[in-house]
């Protein structure tokens, strides 16, 4: 087994920004992502002043956060290199900037490292250039069986290109976003998130860089051959759109791969893919979709020239919703998407949007389009005229899945501008197939189905899951409102809203059922549907069920001070788990040795009050107590007694350790009451 250890009190001069917001998030897996994603990122919003992660019992940081420019005198049309450096001390390390997550620590969350230029007034920064990985053994889980992960060791030096403009005067200040989170196998030591400026001065040409300092071997693995590729325009700044929980992300509710993995967009795009083909069944495409196709048929006259004249449709088509997405990914190749989870009124407004969009879908209103459009009528008979004859296709369907599009595009906002583009023009490529198909074999057309209350049902079940959709955006924006007012919230008020998507999904899954037992006589239809239908209700009601459960056989109450005080005057011991959901150390050592035997009976016995200090949310108030103890880096687990000087402090700890200082704890308390 890992070797498991106490600690003592040590000194820390580190000092943490707690103004950033960061919602409560709902129960289970799914929902802890979404929590990480929210609490992590949005503090973007408010950098960390924390100049270094705290310090160690020696004074020595664990690591030490270093900004070099290469030279501070640069001349203008030059170029510039500034180095972010982290010296590691032995032992310690930090993700890499694409973390790469073995299979054996399950859903970890890797805290990226993250270099970007915030600002640059005078200065093109170009992608930032990242050392090479390590490969370190680790046992985060303390499972005692180590595991190899990549990480940054040692000196890790970070590059930044600028290119300097050719017009540019005086000083150009230069303001970079990091974002890091350093840790040993016991010890998650906080995420830091700073913005750090370093002003570079214009100067002659023949002068510039003359007073540079001897870097020794620091500039020696940057590769100067990105400037020639800036000066080209084949390489740009790194996207800001990078996240340090990008295993968090979802998709209305979805859980996805690994943020950057092939698997990540190859599920998307599937999902899409499939949607598009899902469109075409709408009353609004469906009974124009053979008219289309005998059409490219009639102007080609040959199968060959068909499929041509076809493909051309489908890129028309696919263009069409490439056009729908293209605004939404440009505006998050500017800005963090995933920070809009932790702005309450950001996530409720895409939730209402969706909402609505749900209800426009099953009738409540009707996307009208101007007589105009209509009047627009290409050849499909050139190549040209028939991109143009898939755009108005699509177009014309927009009445009926306009609203489709209108959810994706506020539920897309969330996601990197290169995964949008790939939701967007899977949608695009599932919604052309059906033409590519049938153009390839016009014979087909007549199996196509037919419009009428099928395809009716189909747009009633769109609605009903994205008012689900909806939902969860709803549910996530109030309970962030909540946390941000510092409200205590009861535990129930997290899982009402899974109970709200649950309801429109088995809503979903029986009017499935029933609908389809109404239109069709066949008896493998109804028995496939009603399957469908049935295990679309089921399974909603028990993940909503599961939620409530766990969050109803939560036995610890959150921390503040008043209710330690409060308890310990009551001659109570109390245990303070500080924890937070970036932190998988955390979680392993509670559920592997709190939240079973014996230590479980032990802190439910009526004379322990066992107090969470959740760090997720960088205003939470164990902060103020973590400082307090002298701590930098969780998992913690404090124990406290009436009448002892000090806690029981522990990183990592087994259970018979936790019951010692639980005695430990109560004989204290027994020679107070003794007094």
């Amino acid at each position: 087994m890992h070797a498991m250890k106490s600690i003592k009190p040590r000194p820390s001069s580190s000092s943490f920004a707690l103004s950033s917001v960061s919602p409560s998030r709902p129960m289970g897996r799914l929902a802890g992502w979404l929590a990480a994603a929210a609490a992590l990122l949005v503090a973007w919003l408010a950098p960390s002043a924390s100049a270094q992660f705290g310090l160690n019992g020696g004074g020595v940081p664990e690591v030490e956060l270093r900004i070099v420019p290469q030279s501070e005198t640069v001349a203008a049309g030059g170029q510039a290199v500034i180095a972010v450096v982290l010296d590691h001390q032995p032992g310690w390390h930090s993700h890499l900037n694409e973390p790469v997550i073995p299979e054996a620590m399950g859903d970890f969350e890797a805290i990226a490292t993250i270099v970007r230029v915030a600002s640059s007034p005078g200065a093109a920064a170009g992608p930032a250039q990242y050392p090479k990985p390590h490969t370190a053994m680790v046992d985060f889980l303390f499972s005692g069986e180590p595991v190899p992960y990549q990480v940054y060791e040692g000196r890790a030096a970070i590059f930044v290109p600028l290119l300097i403009d050719a017009d540019a005067t005086g000083e150009i200040p230069v303001t970079l976003s990091i974002q890091y989170q350093a840790r040993d196998d016991t010890t998650c030591l906080i995420p830091e998130f700073l913005e750090r400026e370093v002003t570079l001065r214009i100067v002659e040409p023949t002068i510039a860089g003359a007073d540079a300092p001897d870097h020794g071997e620091l500039f020696a693995d940057f590769d100067p051959g990105v400037f020639a590729a800036m000066a080209e325009g084949t390489v740009q700044a790194e996207s800001t759109a990078s996240t340090g929980a990008g295993e968090g992300r979802t998709f209305f509710g979805i859980p996805l791969p690994a943020e950057g993995s092939p698997a990540r967009l190859i599920v998307l795009a599937l999902l899409a893919a499939g949607g598009g083909v899902v469109l075409n069944l709408t009353p609004c495409v469906l009974p124009v979709l053979p008219i289309k196709v005998m059409t490219i048929s009639h102007h080609a006259g040959s199968p060959g020239k068909s499929l041509y004249l076809g493909i051309w449709m489908a890129v028309g088509v696919v263009a069409f919703w490439l056009a729908l997405g293209l605004p939404v990914a440009l505006t998050t190749s500017i800005t963090d998407p995933s920070i809009i989870f932790g702005i309450w009124w950001a996530t409720l407004g895409i939730g209402l949007i969706i909402g609505s969009m749900g209800a426009g879908i099953m009738g409540l209103f009707t996307i009208n389009l101007p007589d105009k459009v209509y009047m627009v009528n290409p050849k499909a008979d050139s190549a040209g005229g028939s991109f143009m004859f898939g755009v108005m296709t699509a177009v014309l369907g927009l009445p009926c899945f306009g609203f489709v599009a209108g959810a994706l595009l506020a539920g897309a906002a969330t996601l990197p501008a290169s995964t949008i583009l790939v939701i967007f023009g899977s949608l695009g490529v599932g919604m052309a197939s059906p033409y590519l198909v049938l153009s390839a074999n016009p014979k087909w057309v007549d199996k196509l189905p037919k419009t009428g209350p099928a395809s009716e049902l189909i747009k009633q079940l769109m609605g009903l899951l994205l008012l689900a959709a909806a939902a969860y955006f709803v549910g996530a924006g109030l309970i962030a409102l909540l946390a941000d007012s510092s409200a205590t919230l009861p535990w129930w008020s997290k899982t009402i809203h899974w109970w709200v998507i649950a309801a429109f999904v088995s809503a979903a899954g029986l009017w499935l059922l029933y609908r389809t037992v109404r239109i069709t006589k066949s008896v493998s239809k109804r028995g496939v549907f009603a399957v469908i239908g049935l295990l679309l209700a089921a399974a909603s009601v028990a993940y909503a069920a599961d939620t409530t459960g766990k969050a109803r056989n939560n036995f610890w109450t959150p921390f503040d001070e008043d209710r330690l005080a409060a308890a310990l005057a009551d001659g109570q011991i109390v245990v303070v788990d500080f924890t937070a959901e970036w932190c998988l150390n955390c979680k392993a050592l509670k559920a592997a040795v709190l939240m079973r035997e014996p230590a479980k009976s032990r802190l439910l016995s009526g004379e322990v009050t066992p107090l969470v200090a959740d760090l997720t949310s960088r205003k939470a108030p164990g902060w103020d107590k973590l400082r307090d103890l002298q701590q930098t880096g969780i998992p913690l687990l404090a124990v406290y007694g009436p009448g002892q000087a000090e806690p029981w402090l522990a990183n990592a700890y087994t259970a018979e350790e936790v019951l010692r200082a639980l005695d430990s704890a109560d004989g204290a308390a027994e020679q107070v009451s003794a007094r």
